[in-house]
C-alpha cells in the first residue's frame, strides 16, 4: 500500500474544509430564515394574546426586551413584517422555506402587494440587501418593480448620538416649531423647517428665500439638490415650490460662467423685491392659511403657477409656510380665489380646511393628483379635472383607478386606454 503525499492530503483537507464551511453557513441561513418566520408568528401571538399583561410587565416592549433582548424599534419592525406577511403568502413562504433572508423580506414587505409579490421576488433574486434597498427606494406600497422611480417616495434616515442636554434642547426646538405653526407637523416637515431656520437666508424681506441650489435639467425637467457633496433627486413638487420664490443663476456651463465674470447671466430673482416686501407686509409676514401662525422662513406662493403663465400681480400672490406651500403643490391643499376677493382653503376631498375630512377620499384625490402630474399634465388643469371628478362622485364610492380614468377622460381621452391599463 502506497503512502499518500502529505501535501496532497493537506490540499484535499483544505477543499473539504471550505466546502463544509460553506454548506454549514448555507444550512444556518435557511435555519435562521425559518426561525425568523417562527419568531414573527410567536411575536404576533404574544402581542394579540396579551402575554405581557398576564406576566405583569408594563408594556409589550419591556416584555420582549427582557425575553429576547430587542429594543423598541427592533420589536416594532419585526411586528410590522410579521403582520405584512399575513397578507403576502409568497413572501411568507420564501422566508419559511429559507429561500429569502429576513432582511430582504423586510424591505419587500414595505411595498409589495399580493398581486406583485412574486414579481418582486423574481426581481431581487441574487441581489444583496443593499441592492434590494436600492430597488425598493422610490416606490410606494403597491408599486411593482417595473413602476417608475418616484423621488418623493424614497425615505432617508437620520441618526444622531447626542448628550442629554442636546436631546432636551432639540425637543424644545421641535416643540416650539410645532407651536408656532399651530398645526400638525410630521417629522419631515418639522425637520425641514428647522433646517431652513438654521440656514437663515436673507435678512431683506425683498430677497427670495431659496438660498439652496437646485440643478434642473432643461430637457426633462428633473431636478437635484446638493447635500454635502451628494446630488439628491427631488420630486417635481419641490421644484414647483422653489419656482414660486426663487433666484435663478442661469446655466453653469463654462461659457456661461465666463460670461458671468463680465457681468452677464447674473442671478435674477423671480418675484421683484418691492413686490415681495409688499406681499409680506400685507399678509403680516405669516402664513395665510387659517389657524397657521408660522412666520419663520415663509414663502411667496403664486396662485397661478409660474410654469402656467402666472405673473407677479400681488393679488395673485400669498404668503405660505413651507409645510402648507408643499401641501399645495402636492395636491393635499387647495387654495382658490384672489386675495382681494378672499381666498378659500380646502382639503383634497373638497372639505373646508380645518373641518372633519374623509381620510380615504383625501388619499384618493391626492394620489390621483400626483399620478396625473407625473404623466405631464399641468397643475391647474389637473385640479380642474379632479374637481369635476370629485363633484360627480359619491362619498366613499370611488377609488384611485376610477378617479384617474375619469380625470383622463376629461384631460386626454386618447390617453385613457393606455394609461388605465397600468393601474387596473
Amino acid at each position: 500500500m502506497l503512502n499518500e503525499d502529505p501535501s496532497q492530503q493537506a490540499t484535499v483537507d483544505a477543499h473539504r474544509d471550505w466546502r463544509r464551511a460553506h454548506e454549514g453557513l448555507t444550512r444556518l441561513a435557511r435555519c435562521r430564515a425559518r426561525l425568523d418566520w417562527d419568531e414573527g408568528v410567536a411575536l404576533l401571538d404574544a402581542l394579540r394574546s396579551g402575554a405581557h399583561l398576564h406576566l405583569g410587565f408594563g408594556s409589550f416592549g419591556e416584555y420582549i426586551e427582557r425575553i429576547l433582548g430587542y429594543g423598541r424599534r427592533s420589536t416594532e419592525e419585526k411586528l410590522r413584517v410579521a403582520e405584512a406577511l399575513e397578507r403576502l403568502p409568497e413572501l411568507a413562504k420564501s422566508l419559511r422555506d429559507g429561500t429569502t433572508s429576513w432582511s430582504i423580506v423586510r424591505e419587500l414587505s414595505r411595498i409589495a402587494s399580493r398581486d406583485n409579490e412574486r414579481a418582486w421576488l423574481d426581481a431581487v433574486r441574487g441581489c444583496t440587501v443593499r441592492q434590494v434597498e436600492g430597488l425598493v427606494a422610490g416606490h410606494r406600497p403597491g408599486n411593482g418593480p417595473d413602476d417608475p422611480y418616484d423621488a418623493s417616495a424614497e425615505r432617508h434616515v437620520l441618526r444622531f448620538d447626542v448628550s442629554a442636554e442636546t436631546l432636551a434642547t432639540f425637543c424644545e426646538a421641535m416643540a416650539s416649531l410645532r407651536r408656532d405653526a399651530d398645526s400638525s407637523l410630521d417629522d419631515d416637515a418639522a425637520l425641514l423647517l428647522l433646517a431652513r431656520c438654521a440656514l437663515q437666508g436673507p435678512n431683506d424681506e425683498g430677497r427670495a428665500n431659496y438660498q439652496v441650489a437646485f440643478t434642473v435639467c432643461e430637457a426633462c425637467g428633473r431636478g437635484w439638490q446638493q447635500g454635502s457633496g451628494e446630488a439628491i433627486e427631488v420630486h417635481p413638487d419641490v421644484l414647483e415650490t422653489a419656482y414660486c420664490d426663487a433666484q435663478h443663476i442661469g446655466r453653469i456651463d463654462p461659457a456661461s460662467v465666463k460670461r458671468a465674470h463680465v457681468g452677464a447671466d447674473r442671478a435674477q430673482q423671480d418675484v421683484p423685491p418691492a413686490v415681495r416686501r409688499l406681499v409680506l407686509r400685507r399678509d403680516g409676514g405669516r402664513c395665510v392659511v387659517p389657524g397657521c401662525r408660522q412666520a419663520v422662513f415663509v414663502d411667496v406662493h403664486h396662485l397661478v403657477p409660474r410654469s402656467e403663465g402666472g405673473d407677479h400681480d400681488p393679488d395673485a400672490l400669498a404668503v405660505l409656510c413651507s409645510a402648507h406651500h408643499r401641501a399645495v403643490h402636492r395636491g393635499q391643499l387647495v387654495i382658490e380665489g384672489w386675495v382681494t376677493n378672499g381666498l378659500a382653503f380646502r382639503h383634497a376631498d373638497g372639505t373646508a380646511y380645518g373641518h372633519v375630512v374623509q381620510p380615504c377620499d383625501v388619499a384618493i384625490y391626492e394620489e390621483t393628483f400626483r399620478a396625473l402630474r407625473g404623466m405631464g399634465f399641468r397643475e391647474r388643469e389637473t385640479r380642474r379635472a379632479i374637481e369635476r371628478v370629485r363633484a360627480s362622485a359619491q362619498v366613499g364610492q370611488t377609488s384611485v383607478p376610477a378617479a384617474l380614468r375619469q380625470a383622463l377622460a376629461l384631460l386626454a381621452p386618447d390617453r385613457t386606454p393606455t394609461a388605465t391599463a397600468c393601474i387596473s
